[in-house]
């Protein structure tokens, strides 16, 4: 099987995992899913990130959806993997098993849950890196996780010749300019914001690592496709009609209202795992409300028929 060439350019999306009514792995619907995206003309696909509920999973069935992702992509798009484990020797064996079972790249946060000194996370990344020879992309989500990776640590970390790449969810996109400055072209940089992607598309990003793209595929390549042939007006025009949806990778419960999403999409489930749980009420209706919208007025795509669940 040929592999695909992994660039860190284009539309990236963190593809979800789904669950069966009994909320185990559905292994048949994640490949689905992952199918209709790579159809959809994304350029490779994160697996088990944020979005795909990583820490919801047993180690078992992590390594199950590799195998399932690396399966149904059959080269055709890189496979990527969230690397986000409570401890260092879990993430290195999980980086080993990766590579072993034929992922493309790993996108490797912190540890979970400890809040580590600069020495800490340096020398957690740098594990991680030497455990594969996988190339890494380190994820610095300082919302989410609470862990800033600065410049300063990037720095620190230029040697290790398979840390490639970073996706940046700092929401301040002043911050991929900074990294520029700072260190130049060491690391490709990936928008990892969805509320943000226009912006740091035009600063310098080379792709952006989306959880939107989940529901709208089409909408999502064709910005990305805009902004690579100078078209700055079709960009706009695409990502104003987004905003809206894209605000909801920027919530706590992104997780729930991306999988919503893409079930009124009809491209997957709204399943979660605890702690997490289907949203309800007031804030349901919000999303619901929403994705008709967007659904109604989308700038691309085939206008088909909501799923309204």
């Amino acid at each position: 099987m040929a592999k695909a060439k992994l660039d860190w350019t284009g539309v990236i999306p963190a593809a979800t995992t789904q669950f069966d009514e009994g909320l185990a792995v559905d292994l048949d619907a994640t490949q689905k899913v992952l199918d209709g995206l790579i159809k959809d003309g994304v350029d490779a696909i994160i697996v088990i990130g944020t979005v795909g509920e990583n820490n919801s999973l047993e180690p078992e069935e992590k390594r199950a959806v590799l195998k399932a992702a690396v399966e149904v992509a059959d080269g055709r798009v890189p496979i990527i993997t969230g690397v986000s484990e409570l401890t260092t020797a879990r993430a290195e064996r999980y980086a080993k098993d990766a590579e072993d079972i034929g992922v493309d790249a790993l996108m490797v946060l912190p540890a979970m849950v400890y809040m580590p000194s600069a020495e800490e996370l340096e020398a957690h990344f740098r594990a991680v890196a030497a455990a594969s020879g996988l190339p890494n992309m380190l994820y610095n989500n300082p919302t989410m996780y609470r862990i800033a990776l600065t410049n300063a640590d990037l720095m620190r970390l230029a040697d290790v010749r398979n840390i490639v790449a970073l996706k940046e969810s700092a929401p301040d996109s002043r911050r991929i300019t900074d990294i520029f400055n700072e260190l130049g072209d060491r690391y490709a940089v990936m928008v990892g914001l969805d509320d943000v992607a226009l912006e740091g598309l035009l600063l310098g990003a080379t792709g952006w690592v989306s959880g939107l793209t989940n529901a709208f595929p089409e909408e999502s390549v064709a910005l990305v496709r805009a902004v690579k042939d100078g078209d700055l007006s079709r960009a706009v025009e695409i990502y104003r009609w987004f905003m809206p949806l894209l605000h909801l990778d920027a919530v706590s419960d992104l997780v729930q209202s991306i999988k919503l999403s893409e079930a009124i999409m009809g491209r997957g489930t709204e399943r979660v795992r605890m702690p997490r749980m289907p949203l309800t009420g007031a804030r349901r209706a919000e999303v619901i409300a929403m994705v008709e919208k967007a659904a109604a007025t989308r700038p691309v795509g085939s206008g088909q028929a909501l799923k309204i669940v």
